[in-house]
């Protein structure tokens, strides 16, 4: 018979690994009475974890997001990939880096043995894609204020600095259309209300004033998409050339996880906080459906139809390989 410890941890397990349960399936998961669980969950509620229970016949049991990190549970997995994830950790986000190296050795004092010489072993470096002289550091409240209008379709109101047509920074209004990563950089894709015209912003030279403006409703850009926009702005001053094979897909990653892998020809914007758009470009259809699928996360191909069929039979070849 479980100690009501570990099943506490069980409980806690089956809940992290699917969004809804049926009050009655996790007593038999568990091998226990609806009323156990019942005490479990209150008890789980009491450690700081937001177990949200509904009532009736369908009722059940999920736990969601809540006020405060409430400590996780983390299958052997998990927490490798974790340590890989934390040591590789080089985003250009001003204070993020920093965290990443205190979160490792965080995790590191709470790992069993067995983990952490697997994870003492894996000693990774991450070297940018740029130079640490020409790699700009963003503010990661910056980032989040940005990222936060474009969600809510809000004016933004900020001091740019630098540029060749505002080096004294003088105030700019515009409205938050899309958050992107081009060249190791964060750009705001907008339209600028003073100057009724569309620009991209680099979020490092940006100071944004609170509160934000008005909402507003959604505009057309000139350009089929953000990625061909932002690729037609910067193709006049890029020092290299994209291949000509282009493809589109959405990750179920943060963008700032992907925009460190993703190289610098790609786009990535953010769609929130777990996922994604991203386009990439390559010189075959096949090597760009092995790009796509490269960052180990959930995806959907949204095309063009060449990319759809090469990741069909990208797929078809890897399940023979491993039959």
């Amino acid at each position: 018979m479980s100690t009501p410890s570990s099943r506490l941890l069980s409980l806690l397990s089956l809940l992290q690994t699917r969004r809804d349960w049926p009050g009655d399936v996790l007593a038999d998961r568990l091998g226990v009475s609806p009323r156990t669980v019942r005490r479990d969950v209150d008890r789980l509620r009491e450690l700081g974890y937001p177990v949200h229970a509904s009532k009736g016949p369908d009722g059940g049991y999920r736990l969601e997001p809540g006020t405060q990190m409430p400590p996780l549970l983390l299958d052997d997995e998990q927490t490798v990939a974790l340590v890989v994830a934390l040591q590789t950790a080089s985003t250009g986000v001003s204070g993020v880096d920093e965290a990443a190296v205190r979160a490792l050795a965080t995790l590191r004092q709470v790992m069993p043995a067995r983990l952490r010489t697997a994870a003492d072993a894996l000693q990774v470096t991450a070297v940018s894609r740029r130079s640490g002289r020409d790699r700009p550091s963003v503010d990661a409240e910056t980032l989040l204020v940005v990222g936060g209008a474009v969600r809510a379709r809000e004016v933004l109101r900020f001091d740019y600095e630098g540029g060749t047509e505002n080096p004294l920074g003088i105030p700019r209004r515009a409205e938050a259309h899309h958050l992107v990563t081009w060249g190791d950089r964060w750009y705001l894709v907008g339209y600028d209300l003073d100057r009724a015209d569309w620009r991209t912003y680099r979020v490092d030279r940006m100071t944004p004033k609170t509160p934000a403006g008005p909402r507003f409703g959604p505009r057309e850009l000139p350009a089929p998409d953000v990625a061909t926009f932002v690729a037609e702005r910067f193709a006049s001053i890029s020092p290299w050339r994209s291949p000509s094979i282009r493809g589109e897909a959405l990750i179920d990653r943060p963008a700032d996880e992907v925009a460190r892998w993703a190289g610098r020809d790609a786009l990535v914007e953010a769609l929130g906080d777990e996922r994604c758009r991203v386009v990439l470009s390559s010189w075959s259809w096949d090597g760009l459906a092995a790009q796509m699928a490269m960052f180990g996360a959930p995806l959907r191909i949204v095309g063009p139809g060449e990319l759809v069929d090469a990741t069909r039979k990208l797929a078809e070849r890897v399940t023979a390989a491993v039959a």
